[in-house]
């Protein structure tokens, strides 16, 4: 007689938690913040319901507030004041994102601070790169893409990472970092960034929307997978540290392919769209926000991701310790 009974497992909360298969960490969560230019700004973004830009002097309120959750990781995203076609800000000493930097190490040296490296929110035309005659320049791109990477670690930042999807980007700030004397310093690449709609309220929030045309042309078709590891592969060999699929959600799959065919840890953001999609879909009482916000977080883990980027990263680490997920 067949004595196997899968429920025995299920029997009660410290049953299931004992033998779950996929365990979580808030160590492992990442928090987007947005750095405006200015002072004494706390401004709500309203294409990101619980979210707010802050100025350099301002950022360090939500760096204490998300190690007062649990979360010891952010990313930096800047809006400058001024953009021009060569995204002189980007790499400005005294940059946006230079100044946030220096603001939060200040004040909290523990936080681990990641910068996103890409020239779109500096950049008067949006586009990801030089551009001339409406064409985007790849080689001629990174230089500028390399001397932001290099501004944001003179500024003290603990991690870059390059989300422009142009070729060769992560060799040539690996090169010059080394050349600074950062050779200690990771690079987490966006190394598999789809050409996506979920991209929406980011783009309202940075003000990132193209002049003209898309990024088709160096973003990824959501078509294909087995470039997917053809592109991660390439940022191993150019010296990426962390791999980076994005978005999460509709692309477990390539979160999957990417850890099977490489060996280094594999990051996931849950982008600006699938959020809103939750929230909007709690506001309208069609699911428990709280319960989706958990099952997609580990869903996303179960695929194969070991860091999340996430603007749940709050949200989520209570409920880890709460012992809902993790």
């Amino acid at each position: 007689m067949n004595n196997i009974r899968p429920r025995r497992l299920r029997e009660n909360r410290n049953i299931r938690k004992f033998t779950r298969e996929t365990r979580i960490s808030a160590n492992s969560l990442v928090l987007p913040v947005f750095i405006k230019e200015g002072t004494n700004i706390k401004e709500e973004i309203k294409s990101l319901e619980g979210h707010y830009y802050y100025s350099p002097d301002k950022v360090p309120y939500i760096i204490e507030e998300a190690l007062n959750h649990g979360v010891n990781s952010v990313l930096l995203f800047g809006i400058p004041k001024e953009k021009d076609p060569l995204a002189k800000g980007a790499y400005a000493e005294n940059g946006v994102v230079q100044q946030g930097i220096r603001a939060i190490k200040s004040r909290f040296p523990e936080m681990t601070v990641i910068t996103d490296v890409c020239l779109c929110e500096y950049t008067s035309n949006g586009h990801c790169g030089i551009v001339n005659d409406n064409k985007i320049l790849n080689d001629e791109t990174l230089p500028y893409l390399a001397n932001t990477a290099l501004s944001h670690v003179a500024a003290g930042a603990d991690m870059v990472a390059p989300s422009d999807m142009m070729d060769f980007r992560v060799k040539a700030i690996r090169e010059l970092l080394d050349q600074n004397g950062f050779s200690d310093k990771p690079i987490m690449s966006y190394a598999v960034k789809y050409a996506s709609s979920y991209y929406g309220p980011f783009r309202d929030v940075v003000g990132s929307t193209p002049a003209f045309g898309d990024r088709k042309t160096h973003q990824m078709d959501y078509h294909n997978v087995r470039e997917a590891v053809k592109e991660a592969l390439l940022d191993v060999a150019e010296g990426a540290d962390i791999l980076m699929v994005k978005p999460a959600t509709s692309y477990l799959d390539v979160i999957k392919e990417v850890k099977a065919n490489t060996n280094l840890p594999v990051a996931a953001y849950s982008v600006s769209g699938e959020y809103g999609m939750i929230k909007a879909a709690a506001k309208a009482g069609l699911i428990n926000e709280y319960d989706v916000m958990c099952e997609s977080a580990v869903g996303i883990y179960r695929a194969g991701a070991d860091i999340l980027i996430t603007y749940y990263a709050r949200e989520l680490s209570d409920a880890i310790k709460k012992g809902d997920i993790g």
